[in-house]
C-alpha cells in the first residue's frame, strides 16, 4: 500500500512537472520572444551543469560527445523551439502538448521501416484513430481562438518530429552516458545555438519583466530538473509501460493548468478531441513482442514521450 501511494506521488509530481514546460512557454511568450526566453532558459543550466561536469572531473568520449550534440539538436532545439515559436503565436498549451504526446504513436509507425519493428493492424488504426483526436482539438483551438494562424499549428507538430528525429537516433546509436553528462553536453549545445540565434535576430537581452524571469525559473526548476528527473525515476520504478501512460496525462493536466493560470474556456471539438486520442492509447500500446530489459539510456530532454517508446 504504502508503495502503491509513493508511486502515485510520483506520478502525479511528474505529470505537473512535466506539464510546466507548456506553461512556462505559454507564460513567457506575453514578455519575450521565444528566442530570448530560450536562450535564458539554458544559459544559467548549461552553466550550473558544466561546474558540476568539472567539479565531478567527468569526461565523456568522444562518440558519445557527438551522438548527444546530435540529440540535442533535434530533441532540444528542435523540439523545444517549435513549441516556444507556437505559443509566441497563440497556440494554446494544452494543443501543444496534446500534439507533442503523439510522439511514440509517430515513432512507432516510422520504427517499422528504420529499426525494423513490428506493427500489427490494431496499432495502424490506433495511429489513424490519435491522428483524427488531434484535428479534432486543432479544429476545435482555431474556433475558439480565431486570432491564431492556421499555419501555427505546424510548429508543434515539426516540435514533434523533431522529438521523433532525437528518439530514433537515440534507439539506433545507444550512447552510454549517463543522464547528467547527457543533460550537460545537451545543455550546452542548446545554449550555443539559442544565444547565437537570438544574438543574430537581436533578441538576446532579457527584459525586466518579472514575468519572464517566474518563467524562466519555472522551465529550469521545474521542467528541466524536476520533470526530466522525475521521467527518470517513474521508468526505473514501473517501466515504459508506466511513463507511457503518464504522458498521456500531461495534456489535459495542461489544459487545466492554462485555465486556472490564464483564463479562457475548453472548446467542445477540443474535449472531443481529447477523448479519441485517449482512445487510441490503448491500442497503440499493444504488445506485440517481450520488451527488452535493458536499461534505458537517456536520449532527448524535455521530451513528450518515453524515449524508448513501447513498440506495443
Amino acid at each position: 500500500m504504502r508503495n502503491g501511494r509513493t508511486d502515485a506521488l510520483l506520478g502525479g509530481a511528474f505529470v505537473v512537472m512535466w506539464s510546466s514546460g507548456f506553461i512556462g512557454a505559454a507564460l513567457g511568450s506575453g514578455s519575450a520572444p521565444a528566442t530570448t526566453l530560450l536562450a535564458w532558459r539554458f544559459i544559467p543550466a548549461a552553466v550550473l551543469l558544466a561546474g558540476w561536469l568539472a567539479w565531478r572531473r567527468r569526461r565523456i568520449p568522444p562518440r558519445d560527445l557527438a551522438l548527444h550534440a546530435a540529440i540535442g539538436l533535434f530533441g532540444q532545439m528542435g523540439y523545444l523551439y517549435g513549441v516556444f515559436a507556437a505559443a509566441e503565436h497563440g497556440v494554446a498549451a494544452g494543443t501543444s502538448a496534446l500534439i507533442c504526446a503523439l510522439q511514440p504513436i509517430v515513432a512507432v509507425a516510422l520504427a517499422v521501416p528504420l529499426l525494423g519493428e513490428t506493427v500489427v493492424p490494431r496499432q495502424i488504426a490506433g495511429l489513424a484513430v490519435g491522428l483524427a483526436g488531434v484535428a479534432l482539438v486543432v479544429g476545435g483551438d482555431l474556433g475558439a481562438n480565431p486570432g491564431v494562424p492556421a499555419w501555427a499549428y505546424a510548429l508543434p507538430i515539426g516540435a514533434m518530429l523533431a522529438l521523433v528525429g532525437a528518439t530514433l537516433l537515440e534507439r539506433r546509436t545507444r550512447p552510454s552516458i549517463g543522464v547528467v553528462e547527457a543533460l550537460a553536453v545537451q545543455g550546452t549545445v542548446s545554449m550555443i545555438g539559442f544565444s547565437a540565434l537570438a544574438a543574430l535576430t537581436g533578441t538576446l537581452a532579457p527584459p525586466a519583466d518579472p514575468a519572464f524571469w517566474a518563467a524562466v525559473l519555472v522551465l529550469i526548476v521545474l521542467s528541466m530538473f524536476g520533470g526530466y528527473g522525475l521521467y527518470w525515476v517513474n521508468l526505473a520504478r514501473g517501466g515504459v509501460a508506466r511513463i507511457s501512460a503518464l504522458l498521456y496525462l500531461t495534456p489535459p493536466a495542461t489544459m487545466v493548468w492554462a485555465w486556472l493560470m490564464f483564463g479562457g474556456s475548453l472548446a467542445p471539438l477540443s474535449v472531443a478531441g481529447i477523448a479519441v486520442c485517449a482512445v487510441a492509447v490503448p491500442m497503440i500500446r499493444t504488445r506485440t513482442a517481450p520488451e527488452p530489459r535493458d536499461t534505458p539510456r537517456p536520449a532527448a530532454i524535455d521530451s513528450c514521450a518515453p524515449l524508448r517508446h513501447p513498440a506495443a
